[in-house]
């Protein structure tokens, strides 16, 4: 609108202050009448009205500022309506964006939820046996979690949880689910871990909220106890914590989960052992009966591939099921084999006389005086169990089981020697194997020639009966010593790692000599017919608090098949075994120990594909006929 429309602005005056005429809008007097007569003053009777043309001059700009503030208030209305509009839209389009993304992707997690979810990623190989059987696999599950700060009636949460999860215990479910002071964010604490498809669909149905679920992965050992002490355990979180889980944790498993490497469990290579499930079975059973036969406390049997190192069955009892690993906690069902450690009785006589033999001061006819049942060293005395109270060849101090003949030639050998041999046969030191449960060898802090005599027969020193096996093996092997493995093995691979200990002759005399202890010694309990076996048996009494116990007993039989060409060592210890009226009260290894292993080899050998023998095998051991040793051509035949 011009100024000249406001009177008294911009234009001069008269002398009554009333609009100069030259400066009077024409067209206003016009607009005014016609507003006057539309709209303000609406004549019915149609009588002529009388404006006021001086009034209709002063109204006139007045109504075009109206109308003009009329017009931009309703621009201005419709551009705020607009403004609102669009931004209500934008809220409720940004709400819209953020629950579809919700209900895709979930609410984005807390750095406790991104935790958990981390851990319960962990994926892991399947582990089977040497034929490719499953002993333990992953399957998919699902865990429950709350977040505290999201769940605002915490009673009716933990009345409702506990009604379809009754293991639950509700005082520390809700003490789970109080919010800790000063705690910033919503939280996270698992409810329950690894639930079934029905417990997650009632708890689905509870509609909780603050309460859900992530994929969890669960360890399953399909063959129940039969391998527990092989496989180990896996924790909450898959993690291995024992055995050949935590072995496969510790080769890398564990950081290819958490720098995320692993999608899916067919990534990852089965883990092949050298367990034989059938075998494993057979053992476990046949050593079960006679831990209730024989009423030991304990036992433990085991096969060990005596041309690879490769174990293929090993049970320890008490065992567990690694399906309820809490059961493994319990400090009587330890792996024997592994982890306990034995003074091994008269088993050692076998590392005695393979001593005696390759230090080149004794042959298998050299004799040993043993009369009068006594050795006096110091104030100690040594006596026999199976006295001759005679002079005795070397195959019979092993077939009569003699103490003092042992003695005899430890003392000959002399104690640094004795160490020595000891030592190289891996006797000295901790085993070391696929399984990180193991036990230092216990050794006399200062060893003397008492030392010498009494380890020789087995006491004095205690080592793992893993380990003691790994002894025989090389004795009876040709001289080799191999580590004893749990993974599958081929010979190459094996003979590439071992260690010769032995003299093939020494090997051959040893193999010589078990196998007459077999035919008329304490091993004839385990000699079972057309398997050409040789063993030795070994009883020991135990040490309680310091001193040793004659009625408590530990008893041990290590037997080889075949013995003109050994492929498997059998070998079982029984742990305080009770005296039977079958055994006239004695409770001895060849009366226990000697009978499972007898009963493991009738089993298993069939099934490790071990060929009879109908017909003595030919000159088994030629170089004991060429040096006229007792007796040898009577434990095979020339």
């Amino acid at each position: 609108m011009s100024e000249d429309a406001y009177p008294g602005r911009g234009a001069p005056q008269g002398p009554g202050d009333g609009p100069h005429p030259e400066f009077v809008d024409a067209a206003a007097p016009a607009e005014a009448a016609a507003w006057e007569a539309s709209e303000h003053h609406p004549s019915e009777s149609g009588a002529p009205e009388i404006a006021d043309h001086h009034g209709e001059q002063a109204r006139s700009p007045v109504m075009n500022l109206v109308r003009s503030m009329f017009r931009l208030a309703i621009e201005r209305s419709y551009t705020r309506v607009g403004l609102v509009g669009l931004a209500f839209a934008g809220v409720f389009g940004a709400i819209s964006v953020r629950l579809l993304m919700m209900a895709a992707f979930g609410e984005p997690p807390s750095q406790e939820h991104r935790v958990a979810a981390a851990s319960t990623t962990a994926i892991r190989p399947d582990i089977v046996d040497r034929n490719g059987e499953v002993l333990a696999t992953d399957i998919r599950t699902v865990s429950v979690f709350a977040e505290p700060g999201n769940i605002y009636d915490k009673d009716e949460a933990v009345e409702l949880l506990t009604a379809v999860l009754p293991d639950l215990n509700a005082t520390e479910l809700r003490a789970k689910l109080t919010p800790k002071p000063g705690r910033k964010g919503v939280g996270f604490v698992w409810v329950k871990r690894e639930l079934t498809p029905k417990q997650q669909a009632e708890v689905h149905r509870l509609g909780i909220p603050g309460i859900g679920f992530l994929p969890d992965h669960k360890r399953v050992y399909p063959n129940g106890t039969a391998a527990a002490h092989i496989l180990g355990v896996t924790n909450l979180d898959n993690i291995g914590i024992a055995g050949i889980e935590k072995y496969i944790d510790n080769q890398g498993n564990r950081a290819l989960n958490e720098f995320g490497l692993v999608g899916k469990q067919t990534d990852l290579k089965p883990v092949q052992l050298s367990i034989d499930l059938r075998a494993q079975f057979a053992v476990r059973d046949e050593l079960a009966k006679g831990i209730e036969h024989f009423r030991a406390k304990a036992g433990a049997s085991m096969i060990m591939d005596v041309t690879t190192g490769e174990v293929i069955a090993l049970v320890s009892m008490p065992d567990f099921d690694p399906n309820n690993p809490v059961d493994a906690l319990s400090d009587d069902r330890i792996n024997r084999m592994n982890v306990g450690v034995y003074e091994m009785g008269s088993t050692f006589k076998a590392m005695t006389l393979a001593m005696a033999l390759e230090s080149g001061k004794y042959t298998v006819n050299s004799t040993f005086d043993t009369r009068g049942g006594v050795l006096n060293w110091g104030r100690q005395k040594i006596h026999e169990y199976h006295g001759t109270n005679r002079v005795i060849t070397m195959p019979e101090v092993f077939t009569h089981s003699s103490n003092i003949g042992s003695a005899k030639m430890a003392l000959g050998v002399g104690v640094p020697g004795h160490k020595a041999f000891l030592k190289r046969m891996g006797l000295l030191d901790r085993l070391r194997t696929e399984l990180p449960e193991s036990a230092a060898p216990i050794i006399p802090p200062r060893w003397t020639e008492i030392n010498t005599i009494t380890i020789a027969f087995g006491h004095g020193l205690a080592v793992a009966p893993l380990q003691a096996s790994a002894a025989v093996a090389a004795i009876s092997n040709g001289g080799f010593l191999m580590t004893p493995t749990f993974l599958k093995t081929t010979p190459e691979e094996a003979m590439a790692k071992a260690t010769r200990v032995l003299k093939p002759e020494t090997s051959e005399a040893m193999r010589f000599i078990m196998r007459l202890n077999a035919v008329e010694g304490s091993a004839k309990k385990a000699a079972i017919p057309y398997y050409f076996v040789g063993g030795k048996t070994g009883t020991a009494e135990k040490v309680i608090n310091g001193r040793y116990v004659k009625n408590r007993l530990f008893t041990t039989f290590m037997a080889a098949a075949p013995m003109d060409k050994p492929r498997y060592l059998f070998v079982t210890l029984m742990d305080e075994p009770q005296g039977l009226p079958e055994s006239g009260g004695y409770a001895t290894a060849a009366w226990n120990s000697g009978v499972v292993t007898g009963k493991v080899i009738e089993r298993v050998t069939p099934i490790l594909g071990l060929p009879p023998y109908f017909e003595p095998p030919a000159k088994p051991f030629p170089l004991m006929v060429k040096l006229g040793a007792y007796h040898a051509t009577q434990v095979g035949g020339p």
